[in-house]
C-alpha cells in the first residue's frame, strides 16, 4: 500500500483509489505536499483542506482541457476532463454526509466525467434501469469484436462508499471488453446516484434491486440473457452472494473482496478493531442505510450477514481477498467459500505479496486481481482469454 500519509489510512486508501482510476504521480505529489499537516487535524478541518487542493487540481486540468478544445484537441481534453472528474470524485468521497456544497461538487464531477468520456470516444455509455418508479444510472461497456451478436454480460456493483465511475475507472469493464464480455456497472440502492440525487438508502436483499437490472438486461438484443453475472466489490462482496443466492438467473458470482459478515464488522469498529474506509463513518454508514441513528443502524446490521444463505447459490462463484486486508478479516473470505457448498465451480483466491492486491479489494494494486477476476468470468461465461491471431 502506498503511504503518502504515514498516520492517515483513510486517505492513503484515497490516494491509492485515485491511482488505481488514472492519477499522475506528479499530480498527486502537487495536490497532496501541502496536506502533511491537515493529515493529521480531526475529520471536518482536515477533509476540507483535502477536497480545497484536490478539486484545485481538477480545476485546472479542466482549463487546460477546455484550451485542448478550443484547438480541436478533443482527445487530450477529453482524457484531463477524466482525470479531473476522478479528483473531483476523490474530494467528494471524504466529505461529511451534508457538508456545505457536496452536492454541487458531486454534480461537478457527473458532468466532467460525461464530457471526458464523450471527448474521448471512450467505450461507455450512461443508461438507466426503470426501478421503483425511478431509475438506477449505470455505465454500460460493450464487449469488443462481438459484431451483432449477443455478447455475455457481467453486472457489477458498488461497496460501501464506491461509485459506478470508479469502478470503471480501476478497469474491470474494460480488461471484461477485451475478452468479449460487456459491463454493466450500478449505483445500486445505497451507493452513487441512487443514493445521492434520489434518496435510495441501501437495503440488506439485495436481489430486490439485482432482480430488476436482469429484468431489464433480458429486454436488451445485445446481452445473451443465459450469460448475466454479478460481481460485487467491498460490501458488494455481501450484496452480490446475496443476490446471487436469491435471483437464478445470474449464471455467476464474484466477490472482489468478501463481506460475509457485515454485521460483526460493525461491532469491531464500535470496539476501534480494524480501519474504516472514510471519515466521518458512523455518520456515513447511517446515510447509506437510511438508520435515524446509531441503534436503528445496529438493527439494520443485524440482517447484513450471509449465514444461511449460501447453500442456494447453484452456479459458479468466485471468492476473493487480500491476505493483509485490514478492513475485512481473511477468515471472512474462507466463511464464503466454505458454504458455498452446491455452487459447481467455486474457488478461493487471495492475493499476497507476490501477485500484489494484498489490501483490501485489491485497491492497493487492482491491475492482476482484476485480470485474475476477467479471465475466471470469461472462461465461465464464454468469452474469451487470448487474442486470435490471423491465418
Amino acid at each position: 500500500m502506498f503511504k503518502y500519509f504515514p498516520t492517515n489510512y483513510v486517505w492513503n486508501l484515497s490516494v491509492d483509489l485515485a491511482i488505481e482510476m488514472g492519477a499522475r504521480i506528479g499530480e498527486i505529489e502537487e495536490m497532496c505536499a501541502p496536506l502533511q499537516e491537515a493529515a493529521k487535524a480531526p475529520d471536518a478541518a482536515g477533509t476540507l483542506a483535502f477536497r480545497e487542493t484536490w478539486t484545485r487540481m481538477a480545476d485546472k486540468l479542466c482549463e487546460l482541457a477546455a484550451e485542448d478544445e478550443a484547438r480541436g484537441r478533443l482527445i487530450s481534453a477529453g482524457d484531463k476532463y477524466g482525470r479531473a472528474a476522478s479528483y473531483y470524485l476523490t474530494a467528494e468521497r471524504l466529505q461529511a454526509h451534508g457538508a456545505l456544497g457536496r452536492h454541487a461538487l458531486y454534480a461537478r464531477y457527473l458532468e466532467v466525467f460525461g464530457k471526458g468520456i464523450a471527448l474521448a470516444g471512450e467505450n461507455c455509455e450512461r443508461v438507466e434501469i426503470p426501478y421503483e418508479g425511478g431509475h438506477l444510472s449505470a455505465l454500460l461497456v460493450r464487449a469488443e469484436n462481438a459484431g451483432n451478436a449477443c455478447a455475455p454480460m457481467l453486472v457489477q456493483v458498488n461497496g460501501l462508499d464506491s461509485t459506478k465511475e470508479m469502478k470503471y475507472r480501476i478497469g474491470l469493464p474494460r480488461w471484461l471488453a477485451q475478452r468479449g464480455v460487456s459491463s454493466l456497472v450500478v449505483d445500486q440502492p445505497g451507493s452513487g446516484e441512487a443514493l445521492r440525487l434520489h434518496g435510495m438508502t441501501a437495503r440488506y436483499d439485495s436481489e430486490h434491486w439485482a432482480s430488476r437490472i436482469v429484468d431489464w438486461l433480458e429486454t436488451r438484443d445485445d446481452v445473451d440473457a443465459q450469460r448475466i453475472g454479478l460481481e460485487g466489490v467491498s460490501l458488494g462482496g455481501y450484496y452480490c452472494p446475496r443476490a446471487v443466492a436469491f435471483e437464478p438467473r445470474f449464471a455467476c458470482g464474484v466477490a472482489w473482496g468478501a463481506n460475509h459478515d457485515w454485521r460483526d464488522v460493525q461491532k469491531k469498529r464500535l470496539a476501534k478493531e480494524g480501519s474504516f474506509p472514510v471519515p466521518h463513518y458512523w455518520e456515513h454508514v447511517r446515510w447509506v442505510w437510511g438508520a435515524t441513528d446509531m441503534d436503528d443502524f445496529m438493527r439494520i446490521a443485524e440482517n447484513v450477514h450471509l449465514d444461511g444463505v449460501l447453500d442456494r447459490i447453484r452456479v459458479p462463484f468466485l471468492v476473493t481477498h487480500g491476505e493483509k486486508d485490514s478492513q475485512i478479516p481473511l477468515a471472512w473470505a474462507h466463511r464464503t467459500y466454505e458454504q458455498l457448498v452446491n455452487s459447481p465451480k467455486r474457488e478461493l483466491q487471495v492475493f499476497d505479496a507476490r501477485t500484489g492486491g494484498l489490501q483490501h479489494s485489491s485497491f492497493d494494486n487492482s491491475a492482476n486481481a482484476g485480470a485474475y477476476i476477467a479471465d475466471w468470468v470469461a472462461e465461465v461465461l464464454g468469452g474469451r482469454t487470448a487474442i486470435a491471431t490471423g491465418a
